[in-house]
C-alpha cells in the first residue's frame, strides 16, 4: 500500500471518531454562536476583497472545485465581491493545471466563468470587483434572484456550460431559498454540488436572528429539507461537515447524484 493510501485511511479514522464524538459538533456550533456576534466571518479577505465566509468553508469550497472542475459557478448573493473573486483564482487555477500557463483572462476557447447575481450591486462593490485583475471572469446580473427575468438571463448563460457549480447566499428565508432550490438546482451538473449558505441559521437560539426576516423555522436549512424530501436527484454530501466541524452551512452541501 502506498504511504499516501496510509495517510488517507488514518484521515478517514479521525474523521469518524470526530464524528462519533457528539461533543464536538456542540463545539463547533458554540463556535459559531459565539462568534457571530463579532462578525468573525467579515475578518478575511480573498485577493484584497473581503470574502464573508468561514474558512473551514473557504477551504472545502476549494476542495470541491479542485473535485468538480467546473466551467461556470453561479453564485447568489455578491456583496463585496470575495467570494466571486475566491471562485474566479480557483478557475484560473484550473486553467493552469490545464494548460500549463497562468491566466487569469479568460480563455478564448471556452473560457470558466463566474456568474454573480445579487439584488443590489453597490457601485463602490462594482468600481472594487472592475479593478481587480479577475474581473474579466465575472458576470454579473442586477435583479432579485428569484425574479423571472433574472432566471431566464442565468438559464441562457448557463447553456452555453457543461459543468456547473451552484451556490446560493442571498436571501435566507425558506421562502425565497426553496424558490432558488426550485429555480437553479436543475443546472447543477451531475456529481456536482449546489451550496446553501447559513443554514447554521436554523441551529442558532433564535434571539439571535431577531431583527431579520429569517430564523429558527423559517431558514436555508428548513428550505433544503423540504427540497431533499422532493428531489431524489440529490443528497446532502454530510461528509464535508463532518471533515471540517466548523461551517455555516450544515446540511448545506447538495450532491447531485442523478
Amino acid at each position: 500500500m502506498k504511504n499516501i493510501d496510509n495517510f488517507y485511511q488514518e484521515r478517514k479514522k479521525n474523521i469518524d471518531a470526530m464524528t462519533s464524538d457528539a461533543s464536538l459538533s456542540s463545539v463547533g456550533l458554540d463556535f459559531l454562536c459565539d462568534t457571530a456576534k463579532y462578525n468573525y466571518c467579515y475578518n478575511f479577505d480573498w485577493m484584497s476583497r473581503p470574502i464573508i465566509q468561514y474558512p473551514q468553508d473557504i477551504v472545502a469550497f476549494q476542495e470541491i472545485v479542485w473535485k468538480v472542475k467546473p466551467d461556470l459557478i453561479i453564485e447568489m448573493g455578491v456583496a463585496r465581491g470575495g467570494s466571486l473573486i475566491f471562485s474566479a483564482s480557483l478557475l484560473a487555477m484550473l486553467d493552469l493545471c490545464e494548460h500549463g500557463e497562468v491566466k487569469l483572462t479568460p480563455r478564448t476557447d471556452k473560457p470558466r466563468r463566474v456568474l454573480g447575481v445579487d439584488i443590489d450591486i453597490r457601485s463602490h462593490n462594482l468600481d472594487a470587483l472592475k479593478a481587480h485583475p479577475l474581473y474579466s471572469r465575472l458576470s454579473l446580473i442586477e435583479g432579485s434572484s428569484i425574479d423571472r427575468d433574472v432566471i431566464q438571463k442565468v438559464k441562457e448563460i448557463a447553456k452555453d456550460y457543461n459543468n456547473i457549480l451552484v451556490c446560493l447566499d442571498s436571501n435566507h428565508t425558506h421562502d425565497h431559498v426553496i424558490a432558488e432550490l426550485d429555480a437553479y438546482s436543475s443546472l447543477t451538473s451531475p456529481g456536482s454540488y449546489c451550496i446553501v449558505f447559513d443554514t447554521v441559521i436554523e441551529d442558532m437560539p433564535i434571539e439571535m436572528h431577531n431583527n431579520r426576516h429569517w430564523g429558527a423555522g423559517n431558514s436555508p436549512k428548513t428550505a433544503v429539507k423540504e427540497f431533499i424530501n422532493k428531489n431524489s436527484e440529490f443528497k446532502i454530501d454530510k461528509s464535508i461537515q463532518d471533515k471540517i466541524l466548523i461551517t455555516a452551512a450544515p446540511d448545506g452541501y447538495l450532491k447531485r447524484v442523478k
